[in-house]
């Protein structure tokens, strides 16, 4: 039987050394052994594939405010509605803050091209955050799956799944749940757009319908480089 020296001086057959990399490589890519964890991750799953549902059949208002360094430069209203699982906005009301003073056309250019700038970087960390404050049960899965989920118990009946690489790589989440509902109660981000120098931290806090339905209330996006933040409050559920 051929045989492998290793730095050590020690000796390993290539039939233990094989053995020994196919389970390095199960135990990577295993469903975690945690009966409690995984019997609270598969509840919160089918609860929010349940809410999802739900929410689908309701349209509401966002209210969406732009500010840098403190000072507001836009707000927006939108009407939302999902459409084939997925978001859809449409603009209802747009309330530009207006400059003051008399503008030559070369400042005025200057101000528009900020203007736009802005714009395109708060709707690119605005639908950053939605990927983190919309449900997915699939991601939530497989996050667990790859090991990426822990637990924390908190007070007044919420535990806390703190996830790692949720949706890019060396994110982290802190998701507080309800442990009763397995609704949300708040929402934790530390993420980035493109790279992780572009710094970008959401939280969010959930509400609830009469009917028991489960939304996102308010979420506040801080873009950390450049000092803007979006503030995003949802109102007036209509069920269609």
């Amino acid at each position: 039987m051929t045989r492998l020296c290793l730095p050590t001086g020690k000796v390993m057959t290539v039939a233990f050394a094989a053995a020994a990399a196919i389970a390095v490589l199960a135990g990577a890519v295993a469903f975690p052994q945690n009966p409690a964890m995984a019997e609270k991750v598969t509840a919160i799953k089918e609860a929010q594939a349940a809410n999802k549902q739900r929410l689908a059949q309701y349209n509401w208002q966002e209210t969406e405010t732009i500010s840098i360094k403190g000072d507001v430069k836009d707000t927006k209203v939108y009407q939302v509605q999902f459409v084939n699982g997925l978001q859809q906005k449409t603009e209802v009301s747009n309330q530009q803050a207006q400059p003051g003073g008399r503008e030559g056309r070369l400042k005025k250019h200057i101000i528009e091209k900020k203007k736009a700038e802005y714009e395109q970087y708060g709707e690119q960390i605005g639908a950053l955050a939605k990927q983190y404050t919309q449900p997915d049960p699939d991601r939530l899965q497989l996050a667990y799956q790859q090991g990426n989920v822990s637990l924390q118990f908190g007070g007044g009946g919420t535990i806390s799944l703190v996830i790692k690489n949720y949706v890019k790589p060396n994110d982290s989440v802190t998701l507080t749940i309800n442990d009763q509902t397995k609704s949300p109660v708040s929402l934790r981000v530390a993420s980035y757009l493109n790279d992780p120098k572009d710094a970008v931290d959401i939280s969010a806090q959930f509400g609830q319908l009469p009917d028991g339905t489960n939304h996102v209330a308010s979420t506040l996006v801080n873009g950390v480089s450049k000092q803007l933040t979006v503030n995003e409050q949802n109102s007036n559920y209509q069920r269609l």
